[in-house]
């Protein structure tokens, strides 16, 4: 097949809209549903994601994404009991390939929400169980189990976007786009990502260990596919918090941040003993444990709002709590797809945890740059690669 017909463009208004190929056959099948426009680009650039990053780290991947960004990206780890709790996922076993999704859905629970998925291998009955449980636009993988195709096919009442991607596909060397009827041509950014970018550390600590090594290479692989401008924390295999599109990149840092510091709260005790009513679901929890969270936590506790999500009226998380529990973090990795142009960055992103650093290097204020990460104890490495993306 050389053309598939979309329901329309990046919105109804925009029809008639389709994916074609000039020379060959389409790399996909729609095994289930009607993808659209956002679906196909969401679908596109999540497997080639997840694709590298099994490649550069070789595990299993999966990866969450929204409006063409990465909500989250990860690695099939196995997931700490606490994880277990925060996402939701119980008792279940859960095979590696479904670990990496449980993942990349759990860095941004609030993004998530509504994701199209990707997965690097052929999704399996426990992924495709994961899969089920969660509000969601659809999924690509190079193939399906019969177990797990029979459980997506009952998602959404039958009409689940399910698509298969040939694995092998090698798309051309130049690739092009039309903006306002003109024709934009590069050449693909082919850049490998492996662990050999991290050998320049410019940072009196120079010690990388290997685990914070494969959270820098998830990080730079995840920013390669995400709208810049971007910033990816990352931690224990997985995002834990992606700042993507800003124009500034202190902006980039502060929302990437922002959501690391939900991720880590999201495993504070007191949020992992929240009393939720049986009838609340999936969504209601995650959005109410971001307002728990957050400085608005009084509009969620007062009379008459806690009783929509709660059986009883939880104790608060104060500001002193966050503080003590946050100030605790340490060991998370950071990436950004150019360089720092300010220290005020490594200073944002010291306040989260992060240990770890890797960016291209370059700028004129590299020297300030690095001498806060040795003010603050960070190791920073100079990849030399620009990852921008748009």
């Amino acid at each position: 097949m050389k053309e598939l017909g979309l329901k329309y463009g990046c919105n109804p208004n925009q029809k008639p809209a389709r994916i074609f190929m000039k020379d060959g056959e389409l790399p996909v099948k729609v095994l289930c549903g009607n993808p659209g426009y956002i679906n196909f680009l969401d679908a596109l650039n999540a497997w080639q994601l997840v694709k590298e990053l099994k490649e550069a780290t070789g595990y299993p991947a999966a990866a969450s994404f929204k409006h063409v960004s990465p909500a989250g990206a990860a690695i099939g780890l196995p997931l700490t009991p606490e994880l277990k709790r925060s996402y939701f996922v119980g008792t279940a076993e859960l095979s590696p390939l479904a670990c990496a999704y449980v993942r990349a859905r759990g860095s941004d629970r609030l993004s998530s929400f509504g994701d199209w998925a990707a997965l690097s291998d052929v999704c399996d009955e426990s992924t495709a169980k994961a899969l089920s449980k969660e509000v969601s636009d659809g999924v690509i993988a190079p193939g399906y189990t019969k177990e797990a195709l029979e459980i997506l096919l009952t998602k959404r009442k039958g009409v689940y976007n399910i698509v298969e991607i040939d694995e092998n596909y090698k798309p051309a060397p130049i690739e092009q786009k039309d903006v306002f009827g003109i024709t934009f041509e590069q050449g693909r950014n082919e850049v490998k990502i492996d662990k050999s970018l991290l050998e320049k550390v410019v940072t009196e600590k120079r010690d990388i260990p290997e685990d914070a090594k494969n959270d820098l290479i998830i990080a730079l692989i995840t920013l390669k596919y995400t709208q810049s401008n971007s910033v990816c924390y990352t931690y224990g295999g997985q995002t834990i918090g992606v700042g993507a599109g800003q124009q500034s990149r202190i902006h980039c840092t502060r929302l990437a941040g922002n959501k690391a510091d939900i991720w880590f709260l999201r495993q504070h005790k007191k949020v992992l003993s929240l009393p939720f009513r049986n009838d609340v679901g999936r969504p209601e929890r995650d959005n109410a444990i971001d307002i728990y969270v957050s400085d608005d936590s009084d509009d969620l506790l007062r009379d008459g709002a806690w009783q929509q999500v709660f059986a009883v009226k939880p104790a608060p998380l104060t500001k002193k709590d966050k503080l003590a529990y946050l100030a605790n973090i340490t060991g998370v990795s950071l990436g950004s797809d150019a360089f720092f142009p300010f220290s005020d960055n490594i200073e944002r992103a010291a306040k989260s945890g992060v240990s770890y650093i890797a960016e291209p290097g370059g700028s004129i204020r590299d020297d300030v740059v690095i001498e806060m990460c040795d003010k603050l104890g960070i190791a920073a490495a100079f990849i030399g690669t620009r990852l921008f993306h748009h």
